[in-house]
């Protein structure tokens, strides 16, 4: 058994897919299908379920698939900490990223961390299934940092940061009948057809929540896997109106922003390992990013880095 065998059957087992599984681990298909199934004939059992249009773990695949994940995170530490005696920080960080990141310049800082340690490879991955699936990725040990949006638990595994909070506000096209008013309460924009995001994200979670709380049901009649961009488009062509946060509104020179009566707020948490099992780079990484959310007050307050505002 060598660990380019378990890399692979993780990224399968992760994937449930040979032809993205490919594209992740950078080898063409049919080597990674030998590899899989090599793996198979060397333990004497099925790891995966074929027989489906969609492959799927067996239940000795899914058992494997948690040890292989801790033999690939223990070698990769081995290897991690061996850098600091060369010099230079070398190794991988799987980053869980967002669709949105409020007033923080997360490109940026990771530019930054690039330039500084150009050794480190850098894995963005970007979930479709909201934070419960990178809370799970870190505790199980295929994701190093993840920033969460409106977490749904803090599990005791993990350190939860909190990096920012805004208010979410009520952004419409200025001939909307509540473009003019200062402010609006939700129970009056109960009837309106929303543009959001699916389901399973926390910031489609948390506007959910809110219309609740005021006793009405919110009325989501487009979800948009994609950015505050595309939500916008929709909004500025007359197909709905949308709760963003205020950050990305202010971003938006064709749209009018409302604020709220009741105060609606998105939190965003960056997501780790306890400091004793994060790697010299993800711990670095992790640094980086709590810097730029310092700086990311201080512009919205007009202070400086570590000048606390009251």
């Amino acid at each position: 058994m060598e660990l380019r065998q378990l890399e692979h059957f993780v990224a399968v087992a992760e994937e449930l897919s040979f032809t993205r599984a490919a594209q992740r681990v950078h080898v063409v298909q049919s080597a990674l299908s030998s590899s899989v199934a090599k793996l198979e004939r060397e333990l004497g059992v099925e790891l995966l379920d074929r027989t489906r249009q969609q492959i799927s773990l067996t239940a000795a695949g899914d058992r494997f698939r948690t040890y292989a994940l801790g033999v690939l995170r223990e070698a990769r530490n081995a290897v991690d900490v061996v850098s600091e005696f060369r010099g230079e920080l070398s190794g991988t960080v799987d980053f869980g990223s967002l669709i949105s990141f409020g007033p923080m310049d997360v490109a940026r800082a990771l530019g930054d961390f690039h330039r500084a340690h150009p050794h480190v490879r850098l894995r963005l991955r970007l979930s479709q299934s909201g934070a419960s699936a990178y809370l799970s990725g870190l505790i199980e040990g295929s994701l190093d940092l993840a920033l969460i949006s409106v977490p749904n638990r803090f599990p005791p595994q993990l350190e939860m940061r909190l990096l920012f909070e805004e208010p979410m506000v009520f952004v419409c096209r200025p001939d909307h009948p509540v473009a003019r008013r200062r402010r609006v309460s939700l129970d009056v924009l109960g009837t309106e057809d929303l543009v959001g995001f699916p389901p399973e994200f926390g910031l489609r979670r948390l506007t959910d929540d809110a219309f609740r709380a005021a006793g009405v049901q919110a009325r989501t009649q487009y979800e948009v896997p994609a950015g505050f961009a595309a939500v916008a488009d929709l909004v500025a062509n007359g197909l709905g109106t949308a709760l963003m946060p205020a950050s990305e509104a202010r971003r938006l020179g064709n749209l009018t922003a409302v604020t709220l009566e009741t105060a609606v707020i998105w939190q965003v948490y960056l997501a780790s390992p306890p400091a004793d099992r994060m790697t010299p780079a993800t711990a670095r990484l992790a640094d980086t990013l709590l810097d730029e959310a310092v700086r990311a007050r201080a512009r919205r307050y007009g202070t400086r880095p570590g000048i606390d505002h009251p």
